[in-house]
């Protein structure tokens, strides 16, 4: 029984590595497929800022659609450039954009061949960070408000309530009845 347990849980550790290497995406330290994919700099941005988008995939000469529409900004051209023969188009981050991760998304125009890449949007720069401030409204809480006259009046309410349960316990357990 032990050696059946061990075998099903290795086989089942191996099964789970597999999936996860496999599901790993092929992307850099810059955010690029290894196969010349897209390219979203900056990789995130705040909301009302403007992200570039690059790519070598669909050729030298070659423009693209872009679609950003997964964060509100919808479409926008790619355009050649001379760096290293990529198309390269830009658009504007709506001030709306919730945080996240969505997908852009770029089709050339000859070959029709999809690229994507992802984007984040965040709350904050990297630089700084934001703490958060004032009280949280959960409606949890201030059963007896705020005043210590009511406050005193519950604490001791339970109090008696708690001696009397002591009290009847004890004579129960002496045998007096109730």
């Amino acid at each position: 029984m032990r050696r059946t347990a061990c075998l099903l849980t290795g086989t089942a550790l191996v099964g789970a590595a597999a999936s996860l290497v496999a599901a790993a995406p092929a992307h850099g330290a810059d955010g690029a497929s290894a196969a010349g994919g897209l390219r979203v700099y900056p990789s995130s941005v705040v909301p009302g800022e403007i992200a570039s988008v690059n790519t070598a995939a669909c050729g030298e000469d070659d423009t693209a659609t872009g679609d950003a529409s997964a964060v509100g900004a919808g479409q926008f051209v790619l355009a050649p450039s001379t760096h290293e023969g990529e198309a390269i188009g830009q658009f504007t981050v709506p001030p709306s954009a919730q945080p996240g991760t969505y997908e852009m998304v770029v089709t050339c125009a000859e070959s029709g061949r999809r690229i994507t890449g992802d984007l984040i949007v965040t709350l904050t720069h990297a630089r700084g960070q934001v703490h958060p401030r004032g009280s949280v409204k959960t409606g949890v809480g201030g059963a007896l408000g705020s005043d210590p006259v009511q406050t005193a009046a519950g604490v001791a309410a339970l109090a008696v309530a708690a001696a009397g349960g002591t009290w009847l316990l004890h004579r129960r357990a002496r045998g007096d009845g109730i």
